[in-house]
């Protein structure tokens, strides 16, 4: 990260410079951008895009041989139109964050592949959709075959809607698959192949795996089995790249989570970087993923730009990340205004419209409210973030059998229950007898306590400490000044992954 460029907020412009030999259309894929994006094609402006955690596509028509130039205007400004990057808790940083690449495309491109799993008398079938863009004005026929553990399944034809998307697929059976967990995390090559007039005209090649998530009778089950998650809250965030980070990093983020004993993770407060989610894939790291938005009140959520802005990238998030076999929960709006009959409308909207996006994965959303919570009956799994032993004195097991009650009583009977944060600062390197507030020592403490509650209480279905490593958060007023260094030092691990006393804590918890 350049020095220059750490505490700037403002516009910025990227220029690169392409050689195109054959007449072609060009897709731009941008898979992070941050945090609003306008792309101009050699003068021409071909599209815009909000929120710097999901990806997005710029197409440039029927480009002839030559030398162009691409721009992408990228602004990382507060203001109105911004409603879910605000001064927060952890850091926007400026810039593009994640990958780029460049497609020749034809007429009919595949866009993207939905692969569902379905378990049914007693083996694995899936629902496989390949939606097809088409980039001119005219219709065409088409066609796709799948291709999954060296068979192929016809799915059959359809009219390519002229500019606009067509969706082809079906149902089928695949006997002798293996299905994803933890212990087996099992990944098949799905391809899909494009048809044009009977010739071979594009793929997509996807990596899935079988299994499937059901929230019932008060616990989560994977595979019929009830299973308890183990893990941390992430950011995306290190001093040397902010949140732009390379593979490796994210690979030793991974290590630092399976050596602490983590069986999952929860991408807080947005959709994680893609080859992250990878890795979760091939390592059986289970994922509470969540869109992105965090301690709004009513009023900001009152912004005009607050609903689309919501439910593109939720439309995003999981149009994007569907076939990730190790994200088992899709989440919402953490410690938002869900204390309040508006801000319910606004749950209420967002449950429904993922809901509609992913029947096969249970939601929820991390609340703050104890016993003034609205939501819990438009969730299916309840879900509190508390901070017993640092924002207050209280009994972690006491103030967890209370937030039970507190469930059951507002809509959450009979759901199953997670602990979505706990936790206290702990300064690295800030050793102390006395164990006062801001040492390792106490930091370690808490983490105990809190540990030592909720493991062992039958109903609770998980637990995800705040935090895994230190973050950097925005310079402000208010309760921002209340973040020494400003940064977020909660993290169990510190902003350049050294291990803090509370590692070994966690270790002893998460491995029994």
């Amino acid at each position: 990260m350049h020095p220059d460029f750490r505490t700037f907020r403002g516009k910025g412009a990227y220029r690169k410079r392409v050689i195109v030999k054959e007449k072609t259309s060009l897709r731009f894929v941008f898979k992070g951008v941050s945090h609003t994006a306008h792309i101009f094609f050699d003068g021409l402006h071909i599209a815009d895009h909000y929120n710097a955690y999901t990806a997005f596509h710029a197409i440039a028509k029927d480009v002839e041989p030559g030398e162009y130039e691409v721009v992408v205007i990228v602004d990382n400004s507060f203001g109105e139109f911004s409603s879910l990057h605000v001064p927060n808790d952890y850091y926007t940083y400026g810039g593009i964050i994640r990958p780029v690449a460049m497609e020749e495309i034809k007429q009919l491109y595949i866009e993207r592949i939905a692969f569902t799993p379905i378990w049914e008398k007693g083996g694995w079938k899936a629902s496989i959709q390949a939606i097809i863009h088409h980039v001119e004005n005219q219709e065409q026929t088409c066609s796709i075959r799948f291709r999954l553990n060296g068979k192929e399944y016809e799915a059959g034809s359809c009219e390519a809607a002229a500019d606009g998307t067509s969706r082809v697929g079906g149902t089928f059976e695949f006997p002798g698959a293996e299905a994803w967990s933890p212990e087996k995390p099992v990944l098949y090559e799905l391809r899909g192949i494009l048809f044009v007039d009977g010739k071979e005209s594009d793929d997509l090649i996807e990596r899935v795996g079988f299994r499937v998530v059901t929230a019932e009778a008060g616990r989560i089950q994977l595979n019929g089995k009830d299973i308890v998650f183990k893990g941390v809250n992430r950011h995306e965030d290190h001093p040397m790249v902010g949140s732009a980070f390379p593979f490796q990093l994210m690979a030793a983020d991974a290590d630092l989570m399976t050596d602490m004993g983590c069986n999952a993770v929860r991408t807080s407060h947005y959709p994680n970087d893609e080859r992250f989610l990878d890795l979760c894939d091939e390592r059986g790291i289970l994922v509470w993923e969540e869109n992105h938005a965090r301690g709004l009140s009513l009023d900001q959520m009152r912004n005009p730009n607050f609903r689309w802005q919501c439910e593109q990238v939720n439309r995003e998030m999981v149009e994007q990340h569907h076939n990730h076999p190790s994200i088992l929960i899709w989440a919402i709006l953490n410690e938002c205004a869900s204390d309040t009959l508006e801000g319910r409308e606004m749950y209420k909207e967002q449950l429904e419209q993922i809901r509609e996006l992913d029947a096969s994965r249970p939601l929820t959303f991390a609340s703050h409210h104890r016993d003034k919570e609205l939501c819990f009956d438009l969730a299916d799994i309840v879900s509190f973030n508390l901070y017993p032993g640092w924002y207050g004195d209280e009994d972690p097991g006491e103030l967890c059998d209370l937030a039970r009650g507190w469930a059951d009583a507002s809509g959450g009977l009979g759901k199953p229950m997670i602990m979505s944060e706990f936790g206290g600062d702990g300064y690295y390197g800030y050793r102390d007898a006395s164990r006062v507030r801001g040492t390792e020592e106490r930091q370690a403490d808490i983490i105990e306590a809190n540990l030592s509650a909720y493991t062992a209480r039958s109903f609770i279905s998980g637990m995800f400490i705040w935090q895994f490593c230190d973050c950097r958060v925005t310079e402000g007023t208010d309760w921002l000044l209340t973040r020494a260094g400003t940064k977020n030092s909660k993290g169990i691990v510190d902003s350049y992954r050294r291990p803090k006393l509370a590692y070994a804590v966690v270790q002893r918890y998460y491995k029994k």
